[in-house]
């Protein structure tokens, strides 16, 4: 599995939201300058980012983009959910119950599901806050 830009970028955006949250609204431009991301890029990132409620726009001169949940309720799965789509491993894992004409047959279909959960509870138990809190102790961290 590989986690495209478009994911990793929302990631980045939502964490430099929540660490100049007590700013108020923060426009795209001052999230991509402090991110190094191209503004138009993050355009294309913000409407999945609001359809999944984790964000939150207000419009006009004081406008622009903040969190709509708290950082410690935001999860990594959730952000790469919203903008991957799945994190599923296969195809077949997208949808439960599993119907693919093969489920009872498969011989590898528990390789499968077991990657899935584990990458499921991994990134669905880093939050945004985490992340936040080993960045201020100074530990390095990349996304």
């Amino acid at each position: 599995m590989k986690i495209s830009t478009k994911g990793r970028y929302a990631l980045r955006m939502i964490v430099d939201l929540a660490v100049h949250h007590d700013e108020g609204y923060n426009s795209l431009k001052d999230i991509a300058e402090r991110e190094n991301i191209s503004k138009k890029y993050l355009e294309q990132i913000v409407p999945m980012l609001n359809k999944s409620g984790v964000l939150r726009t207000n419009r006009g001169n004081k406008g622009g983009y903040i969190l709509a949940v708290s950082p410690d309720k935001i999860t990594v799965a959730d952000i790469l959910i919203a903008t991957e789509g799945s994190l599923a491993p296969v195809a077949c894992l997208d949808y439960e119950p599993n119907e693919c004409p093969r489920v009872n047959e498969c011989s590898t279909l528990y390789v499968w599901e077991g990657l899935y959960k584990v990458v499921r509870e991994y990134l669905g138990g880093i939050t945004v806050k985490d992340i936040i809190d080993r960045i201020s102790s100074g530990d390095d961290y990349c996304i």
